[in-house]
């Protein structure tokens, strides 16, 4: 008889230590960054107030510095490629609303008369309507919808003012000189000292997504396994179900992140066109699987489970599933964080299909019993780990295409051999 299976992995008091652990490092990390921040947003606001404490600075811009404190106050965010979008979106909806405002403001000076007013009102109405619609647009929406409210506001901000179209004129360039001094002083900081990319956390974070869905499939399975008595099963669960759930509302984050990442420049180990869609296409994966897993706690919380002799049938190739998936859960984890290609359909897939027929075989009927004897119970275990195993296929995929776009290393690893 062919040995038992067992899947090492730390006991409960360990586990909840190194969670504890990790959890501490990681918020000791991110209350640094956002010192840092603080400081940085610090710096440039006393930068930018110069404008205002030194005469000759004051007597250059005069009361439109208060444009440039407003910039760096609205458009200094935590990561650097939030600042540079919300920076570029000002600027390109400021010089476009204010060049056409002029234009509109012009217009309506040579027609004069009631004309003045029919011009001036049709012009915002056709205007700021388009700019709205166009806000409404999702790919707009995304990435330009600071820029079109921007837009918007410079736009009525000229043409409503009423004064002549020369003063007009005189007052958008100079606006727009200081807006471009805020601008330029928070790109300085946040891109030069100590930046913090949207892009690292979004790689970094989707990495550790691999490890918390290792480690919650291996509780996940010791429990069902365990035969553990009743006084122990009122113990906190070693499978880490918190962090799917994490995982499962992540989509808007991760999406925001994306989207910071592709408007930061070339740095470190990412360069420009870097495929930061196909991270949100992971991410898709990671929560489907992170909701299987959900799925197999409610088999875990059931009141009604199988007898103890039917789960020792089954023990041995469920188990197996186990030291498969999390290894490669692992396995891919630390190709997307180490940027180094896994080659999945020479050293993944093969097992996964293997150990996808396996599972099939054992689903007959004469395995399972009789439904009030507990094969229910048992059939739907089973075949939400041949779910999970068809998931793990598809996120081995994607991450293989991850590394072909990203050009990721193709050099040997102990655990992610390549083809030879």
């Amino acid at each position: 008889m062919a040995a038992s299976v067992v899947i090492s992995i730390p006991d409960g008091e360990g586990a909840l230590a190194l969670k504890k652990e990790n959890k501490r490092e990681k918020k000791h990390k991110h209350d640094l960054r956002k010192v840092i921040h603080s400081f940085k947003v610090g710096t440039a606001l006393v930068l930018v107030s110069l404008l205002y404490l030194l005469d000759p600075l004051f007597g250059h811009v005069g009361e439109n510095a208060m444009w440039a404190i407003m910039t760096v106050v609205v458009i200094f965010e935590f990561f650097a490629g939030a600042t540079l979008s919300k920076g570029l979106n000002r600027g390109i909806g400021t010089i476009l609303g204010g060049g056409l405002g002029c234009l509109a403001a012009a217009l309506a000076e040579e027609v004069g008369g009631i004309g003045n007013a029919i011009v001036v009102g049709a012009s915002v109405f056709i205007f700021a309507a388009a700019a709205t619609y166009a806000r409404l647009i999702p790919r707009i929406k995304k990435r330009y919808d600071y820029g079109a409210l921007i837009f918007i506001l410079t736009f009525n901000l000229v043409v409503v003012s009423g004064i002549r179209a020369e003063k007009v004129m005189v007052l958008a360039r100079e606006r727009l000189s200081t807006i471009a001094m805020g601008f330029a002083i928070c790109i300085f900081i946040s891109l030069l000292v100590f930046p913090i990319w949207a892009s690292d956390e979004l790689h970094d974070s989707m990495a550790s997504k691999f490890q918390d869905l290792a480690r919650a499939l291996e509780g996940c399975l010791e429990e069902y396994f365990g035969f553990i008595n009743e006084k122990e099963n009122q113990q906190p669960s070693t499978a880490n179900f918190a962090s799917c759930k994490s995982i499962l509302n992540s989509k808007a984050k991760d999406e925001s992140l994306a989207n910071f990442a592709k408007w930061e420049p070339w740095h470190g180990k990412f360069g420009l066109s870097y495929p930061w869609g196909k991270y949100l296409q992971i991410g898709e994966h990671l929560r489907e699987i992170a909701a299987t897993i959900l799925s197999l706690k409610g088999s875990l919380q059931s009141p009604r489970q199988p007898p103890t002799t039917m789960r020792e049938t089954f023990k041995e190739p469920c188990e197996a599933v186990g030291l498969l998936l999390a290894p490669t859960l692992r396995e891919l984890g630390e190709s997307v964080l180490k940027m180094r290609r896994c080659h999945a359909e020479a050293s993944i897939l093969p097992k996964l299909k293997s150990m996808r027929v396996e599972l099939n075989s054992v689903m007959s009927p004469s395995k399972l019993g009789p439904i009030e004897n507990g094969g229910f119970a048992v059939a739907t275990f089973v075949f939400m780990l041949m779910e999970m195993v068809e998931k793990v296929e598809e996120l081995a995929k994607e991450v293989e295409e991850l590394g072909k776009l990203a050009d990721f290393r193709t050099q040997l690893a102990l655990i992610c051999p390549t083809k030879q």
